[in-house]
């Protein structure tokens, strides 16, 4: 172990290639070009085992909202570690942890979200939901409203339950999914149609999928539609303004059950608390995950609407599902000191009125670059769609892998931002200053030349 220890970089990549298995990986290709090792990390900067400084425009995985280097989360864990570092909430026990950070929750979130069930990340989240929503209508003596509406290109999680609620095409084609019960409609993405509405037209077309699909089934066999309020590994998909008012109008009219899955948007990342809020719809049940602890520790969750809680209690019988980390005391102490510090902070309010309206006007410039046909963001997650043409818009072939070749070039010059296809997607920590985002809209700039030159000479 002692020497293990002491391994230097190099060693280490060959450690990793030797024994440690990737998600979302080409094994073949990574042990060919061995991964990098992140070692550590402060403020909105990741630090590599070559000592490189590289700027995290993504918070991790969308998740480290309040920054690298947070002695209150670390001593919320340890000192939580000391004094009960672990025990389950079955057998009708419980641990104050838990329930205090339940009651924490239901301060931030809407009316009609009074309960909270808790899971290890957002994966088990929507696997809770699928079983939750079932569950519901079981009780509610209509067992055949079971098929729950999705949306394709949507990202849910990776088990099998989540992945099915997810539109994923290549997830579904390794897997053998979805699972039944699970259909997908179009997403409302604006770009990538023809554009031959108006965004506020697709906006109401796209919404008018989820009733077509309704009308389909039959409302009496639909239980619920699951939308991420801004499609987040699909590309930040931020959908018109008529979009969500439509989508709501439609569940209430067929009593199907709204999910609006706060995984990525929850906990301020559009400069409200949950999308659901900065959308204006009133959710039957948001999935969270990520945010809730900057990361720092694993935790999601479920919130409940008063509309489900009450039937679950009042039908009584066993809801036969759990995992044996729902509510870990370490993992629970963290999320409160890192709601502290989101409120004492006053982080959303600032993602809304500061730095998001800040890097939103810089990011915008950056579609006066050749190769960017569009820029969108909502607080602090936006996206640049790559184009081989502006005028008329002239898409690359996906074989030429344009997006990577950005990527690459903005992590090896100080930047981490992501590839989907040939969208580049940003999500920073809300703690960036200003000079953090000009930093970061600088390299992006120079990025992109780099890119177009690597493009251009091929």
């Amino acid at each position: 172990m002692a020497a293990i220890e002491k391994l230097s970089g190099p060693d280490l990549q060959q450690l990793d290639s030797e024994h440690h298995l990737h998600p979302f990986t080409d094994h073949k290709e990574l042990h060919k070009k061995k991964s990098r090792i992140i070692t550590r990390a402060e403020g909105v900067y990741i630090y590599d085992a070559d000592g490189n400084k590289i700027l995290d425009g993504m918070s991790g995985l969308w998740c480290v909202n309040a920054g690298y280097g947070r002695d209150e989360l670390i001593e919320a864990a340890a000192a939580q570690m000391r004094e009960l570092p672990y025990y389950n909430s079955f057998f009708q026990c419980t641990h104050p942890p838990s329930i205090k950070l339940a009651a924490m929750l239901t301060e931030v979130s809407q009316p009609q979200l009074n309960h909270v069930f808790f899971t290890g990340s957002g994966s088990e989240a929507n696997d809770t939901i699928v079983r939750m929503v079932r569950r519901y209508w079981d009780l509610m003596g209509q067992p055949e409203r079971h098929t729950i509406i999705s949306r394709k290109n949507a990202y849910h999680g990776s088990t099998v339950a989540a992945a099915s609620l997810g539109g994923m095409k290549p997830m579904h084609e390794q897997s053998g999914l979805p699972i039944p019960g699970i259909v997908h409609v179009e997403q409302p993405y604006w770009f990538g149609s023809d554009r031959s509405l108006s965004p506020d037209e697709f906006g109401l077309e796209a919404a008018k999928a989820v009733e077509d699909k309704i009308l389909e089934l039959g409302a009496d066999k639909v239980a619920a539609f699951i939308g991420e309020p801004i499609q987040g590994a699909g590309g930040v998909i931020i959908p018109p303004d008529t979009y969500w008012p439509e989508v709501q109008r439609i569940c209430d009219e067929y009593g199907v059950l709204l999910i609006s899955d706060e995984v990525i948007c929850g906990f301020g990342r559009t400069g409200e608390w949950f999308g659901a809020d900065y959308y204006s719809t009133t959710p039957d049940f948001m999935p969270f995950a990520k945010g809730v602890t900057s990361g720092y520790l694993p935790l999601g969750g479920v919130f409940v609407s008063d509309r489900v809680t009450d039937v679950l209690i009042d039908k009584g019988g066993e809801f036969f599902h759990g995992y044996t980390y729902s509510g870990h005391p370490a993992a629970c102490a963290v999320a409160m000191a890192n709601l502290d510090i989101i409120k004492r902070e006053r982080l959303v309010d600032r993602v809304k009125d500061d730095i998001g309206p800040y890097l939103q006007q810089g990011w915008a410039k950056l579609g006066d670059h050749p190769l960017v046909a569009e820029t969108r963001m909502v607080g602090l997650v936006g996206a640049l769609e790559l184009v081989k043409s502006k005028d008329p818009i002239e898409r690359f072939e996906e074989k030429q892998g344009v997006g990577t070749i950005c990527r690459d070039f903005l992590v090896n010059n100080g930047l981490v931002m992501r590839a989907v296809g040939d969208t580049i997607v940003c999500a920073p920590p809300f703690t960036l200053s200003h000079a953090e985002a000009d930093e970061l809209l600088e390299k992006a700039w120079k990025c992109l030349d780099l890119t177009q030159q690597a493009v251009s000479n091929h």
